[in-house]
């Protein structure tokens, strides 16, 4: 059930971008009534939000307003009241380079309270130091000795995975679309390409060094070396950190997708949603995205993408043209982990069971570019 008006936040809070505003939802552990407040920065193009449980609990959202321009804004009360940063990012030292889009902003390690990061479009990586109030470019990945030949892909040339290793200071990833994942040992100081074994189908080369589509990079926290990707040409996996990568696409009705989602609990158990990329007569369709053969299936491997299980228990199995926007997949910490979906035509379904069953948590909100989720006190 959900409570459009005067909600208190719970315990569990679900925070959704839209294009046309921001929402969050609350609940307590049960995760079965929810709250709504909303819509938030209203009319503003949301491409992400998160909440950073460090201090006092900052939300962060990237606005891009057709009118104004990209910005973040912030909330330290979970949407009454929102705030700008001092500095938006921008580049500073690059006369012919102006930021379209903020694509996702991303706490930095408990160890450093105060970092954020935010990627951006044209593919740029960004940091502030002081709780978001002011960002400024980390330059070293935009000097890449390949970066002239950087190429977009559909969305832009967009920096839209920040992962960090919340083992290791020195290391983190980005996930770039169309180029590949890069990798830091050093703090930012360089950056590496990390694409061996990775597919771009759409490319004269198939495993070329670059320019391969990552739609969305993720790391599980209970091992420093595996990540997951969902790519344009399939879905892969590292066992170490990036030097190469297992495709471990087959048991899916499709290379194509966007979402991806780790179980909080269990490495080896992570979920996607495959979509139709190709026209009924074999053709290209650019933008022709829904999920695969038309019906919504959450797809779930319990031992990290060998075996896949479609999960259609409480989702539309018949004419279901629906789409899922890369950010829009969220899984919550619970041992009986939550997964949420939203898609562009405004529903948003979950599970609290692992996946097992689904319900809807609310229809008709505008088409929604992000899920995130978190648990505040």
């Amino acid at each position: 059930m959900i409570q459009r008006e005067g909600s208190k936040p719970g315990n569990v809070v679900l925070l959704v971008g839209t294009r046309k505003g921001a929402f969050i939802f609350s609940s307590n552990d049960a995760r079965k009534d929810w709250d709504m407040t909303g819509p938030h920065i209203p009319g503003g193009n949301v491409f992400h939000m998160a909440y950073d449980p460090r201090g006092n609990g900052r939300t962060l959202a990237a606005v891009n307003d057709g009118w104004f321009g990209p910005e973040i804004q912030f909330t330290d009360d979970l949407g009454q009241t929102w705030e700008r940063p001092e500095i938006q990012p921008g580049f500073a030292t690059r006369d012919d380079m102006t930021v379209k889009n903020i694509w996702h902003v991303q706490p930095g390690r408990d160890n450093e309270p105060g970092v954020l990061y935010a990627g951006v479009d044209p593919a740029s990586l960004f940091r502030s130091d002081d709780h978001g109030l002011t960002w400024h470019e980390v330059e070293s990945l935009a000097n890449h000795p390949t970066r002239e030949q950087w190429q977009p892909g559909l969305g832009g040339l967009c920096l839209h995975s920040v992962v960090l290793d919340h083992s290791n200071a020195k290391r983190m990833w980005v996930g770039v679309s169309a180029v590949g994942v890069f990798r830091t040992d050093d703090g930012g100081e360089s950056w590496h390409l990390k694409n061996s074994g990775v597919r771009a189908d759409f490319m004269p080369e198939r495993f070329p060094e670059f320019g391969q589509c990552p739609h969305k990079v993720l790391k599980h926290a209970a091992r420093a070396d595996l990540i997951y990707q969902q790519n344009h040409c399939g879905v892969f996996r590292t066992d170490d950190a990036g030097d190469t990568w297992q495709d471990i696409t087959e048991g899916l009705p499709s290379r194509f997708g966007f979402v991806l989602g780790l179980h909080s609990q269990d490495p080896d158990t992570l979920y996607v949603v495959s979509e139709d990329n190709v026209m009924a007569d074999g053709e290209a369709g650019g933008g022709y995205r829904i999920v695969s053969e038309a019906k919504f299936r959450v797809f779930r491997s319990r031992n990290g993408g060998a075996d896949w299980t479609p999960m259609t228990k409480g989702l539309p199995q018949q004419n279901a043209f629906l789409h899922c926007m890369r950010e829009g997949m969220a899984t919550d910490p619970f041992e009986s982990c939550g997964i949420y979906v939203g898609t562009t035509t405004g529903q948003i379904f979950y599970s609290r069971d692992d996946g097992d069953s689904w319900e809807m948590m609310v229809d008709n909100l505008p088409p929604i570019n992000s899920v995130e989720c978190a648990v505040v006190p």
